[in-house]
């Protein structure tokens, strides 16, 4: 790939892998990072980028993937069972948005306590431990099919409730807005 073809490249993706970059981020400097992170990328793989039959794709796949990795790099759980877990987020959320967020926060860690106890223990291997199937099913002495029924159960129910709080929370506070 000559420079010329990769500034066209740039020319061409630049705008659109920068707000997918910022929808997943949802910040301006980490979202222009992780787009210069992809063309970096790109650059360094050369004629391979030959191969790929949609570099739009390509570039979109790299940049959420990267995404990702940035958002898992914020993440820091601090962990004593289930009660105590925190995560520790470095934003410039509002103090209404931050409180939002916590009570959120505390309503998913509160109804994971609720969870049978299979459901708990691969909740919280897979979502806050972040291990991988195989890791799990080795530690919980399950078949892989049925670890992930048991995950997907746990989801479904996690959501359930969650939806039943933010359904509360949502009418709360359309009552508070008519009072004021």
């Amino acid at each position: 790939m000559t420079r010329i073809d990769f500034n066209d490249l740039v020319r061409q993706f630049n705008r659109n892998l920068y707000g997918y970059a910022f929808r997943i981020l949802r910040n301006q400097e980490e979202a222009e990072d992780a787009v210069q992170d992809v063309f970096i990328k790109l650059w360094n793989m050369g004629g391979k980028i030959d191969e790929y039959n949609s570099i739009g794709a390509l570039a979109a796949t790299m940049t959420k993937n990267i995404c990702i990795d940035l958002i898992r790099k914020k993440k820091h759980l601090v962990q004593e069972g289930y009660e105590g877990m925190e995560l520790n987020w470095q934003d410039n959320s509002s103090p209404y948005e931050l409180m939002a967020s916590r009570e959120s926060e505390d309503i998913l860690y509160r109804i994971i306590n609720q969870l049978p106890e299979i459901y708990k223990e691969v909740i919280k291997l897979r979502e806050i431990d972040g291990l991988t199937y195989e890791e799990i099913a080795v530690k919980t002495k399950q078949n892989i099919n049925t670890l992930r029924v048991n995950l997907s159960r746990a989801r479904k129910m996690i959501r359930e409730e969650f939806n039943k709080y933010q359904y509360e929370r949502r009418g709360t506070e359309e009552v508070n807005r008519k009072v004021l």
